[in-house]
């Protein structure tokens, strides 16, 4: 009885963690559009992403070499260069631009679509099957961040939304094949080996960018790139991606339904962005669907 109860402690302690680190992670994640409204201030979308990724490579190489981390199996390189393609390179060239012609309030609701597309990725990639309780709040949460967004743009798609989709896809799947990974390899090392898969790419895109995009050095972008580096692109995922392997992808894809809620209240007091009255109804349906998939087993 003693041994049962010890095993329950523990396993209560490990998905209270993992929830822990991933709702830490979406914190971090929140404040990653208005950082790189920043940065836009002082760089060009492609420059940003490119410095985003060499910066981000940097840190990811000092700690490889510091934990003296050995390289993945083989096996493990094609998901890696999913997370790559996904995580580094896709998402934040996408979003980037997409916040070059929109808001950061409405690029925000948009990408709060980013946990149902996770989740079904994992689905399909690892043969997960949540129960249709989880399906249907996940898609209720989907469905009232795609009404909040036709709201917004006056019931048509526009680019920014066209680019936000794009990257919704490519990080939905970075995400998923790093959870799956992470549950092989430690979390942070999924991230820093997907960075630098990506650095060779990052580094031509920077080299080149640099020579036609404008630059103007402030401390306002400076430190918007800094977070966005360091941060958004290495630390927010050692994070999220720890979180995932302990509590699975699907529970863990729905706490980033808050991520818009949270990156709404940063434009408002970073950006002076005013969010449309619409927003706490958003708030509160999205809200409202976390606590049910939270509740639902997967």
């Amino acid at each position: 009885m003693t041994a049962n109860n010890s095993a329950i402690r523990s396993s209560t302690i490990a998905v209270g963690g993992g929830t822990a680190l991933a709702a830490l992670a979406v914190v971090s994640f929140s404040l990653s559009f208005p950082a790189t409204v920043w940065a836009l201030g002082g760089f060009g979308p492609w420059t940003s992403t490119g410095l985003r990724g060499v910066l981000a490579a940097v840190v990811a190489a000092i700690a490889l070499t510091v934990a003296r981390a050995p390289l993945p199996a083989r096996r493990h390189w094609p998901g890696l260069l999913v997370v790559a393609g996904g995580c580094v390179l896709g998402f934040p060239l996408l979003t980037t631009l997409a916040l070059g012609i929109s808001s950061t309030a409405h690029t925000a609701v948009v990408v709060g679509l980013l946990p149902l597309a996770t989740a079904g990725c994992a689905a399909l990639r690892s043969g997960n099957r949540p129960s249709r309780t989880f399906w249907y709040a996940a898609l209720a949460g989907a469905s009232v961040v795609l009404g909040f967004t036709l709201q917004q743009s006056g019931g048509a798609l526009t680019l920014a939304d066209l680019y936000l989709l794009g990257a919704l896809a490519v990080c939905a799947a970075g995400y998923a094949e790093g959870g799956r990974l992470a549950r092989e390899l430690p979390g942070w090392q999924v991230i820093a080996w997907g960075v630098l898969a990506a650095a060779p790419v990052m580094v031509v895109t920077a080299a080149v960018a640099v020579s036609f995009e404008p630059m103007q050095l402030t401390v306002r972008s400076l430190t918007g790139l800094a977070y966005i580096a360091a941060v958004s692109q290495f630390g927010g995922f050692v994070l999220w991606y720890r979180g995932m392997a302990e509590i699975g992808i699907p529970k863990a894809s729905q706490l980033q339904l808050a991520q818009p809620l949270l990156t709404l209240g940063w434009a408002v007091l970073l950006l002076g962005e005013t969010p449309s009255p619409a927003a706490p109804l958003a708030a509160v349906g999205v809200l409202a669907c976390i606590a049910v998939t939270q509740r639902a087993r997967s």
